[in-house]
């Protein structure tokens, strides 16, 4: 699979062409298995792999996809900001319709090619954590000079106690 110079693949090994399933009797399935490096599954996605089998099925309405994919996304810890590799499992189960009046969301067009990508883009958005961390003890930044604290400590003498909450230090202290 050729990858063009910015390293992502395009994502146009996500389009399907299913003619020959929609000639078939109901009920007729297909496997297909994704083996795929690096992704531009759109310009605000970037998936780091895709890999898993789909199964494509034959029904009234028209093609059902069902399966489990695995992939990677890129983001940054919430605490420290370092970058880190999300993986992620999407559980694939969608309808697409060959009628093109059909209310869903996914359609097949007249070309019998099967899009993936914007119910790939979606999964992989809803499978993302809000907040990831690099670790579950993630030190974080210093808020004085921004150094990761996850490296060691820093050469800042912050206060212990914020200015704020300083009157209520005053209460876990009897007075002498």
């Amino acid at each position: 699979m050729n990858t063009p110079h910015n390293g992502y693949v395009s994502n146009r090994v996500l389009k399907v062409n299913i003619g020959f399933l929609l000639t078939e009797s109901l009920g007729t399935s297909r496997d297909f298995t994704f083996e795929v490096p690096p992704l531009a599954v759109s310009d605000d996605l970037k998936l780091a792999y895709l890999r898993g089998t789909l199964r494509f099925s034959r029904t009234r309405e028209g093609i059902l996809v069902q399966g489990a994919l695995d992939t990677a996304v890129e983001g940054e810890c919430r605490r420290c900001l370092e970058a880190l590799s999300i993986p992620l499992q999407l559980t694939i189960e969608e309808l697409f319709s060959t009628n093109p009046d059909s209310s869903t969301e996914f359609k097949i067009g007249e070309d019998a090619i099967l899009d993936l990508t914007p119910l790939l883009r979606e999964e992989s958005i809803i499978s993302t954590p809000f907040a990831p961390l690099c670790k579950s003890d993630c030190a974080g930044l210093c808020p004085e000079c921004g150094h990761n604290l996850n490296l060691g400590p820093c050469n800042c003498q912050l206060d212990p106690i914020d200015p704020r909450f300083a009157a209520l230090q005053k209460l876990l202290k009897p007075d002498k």
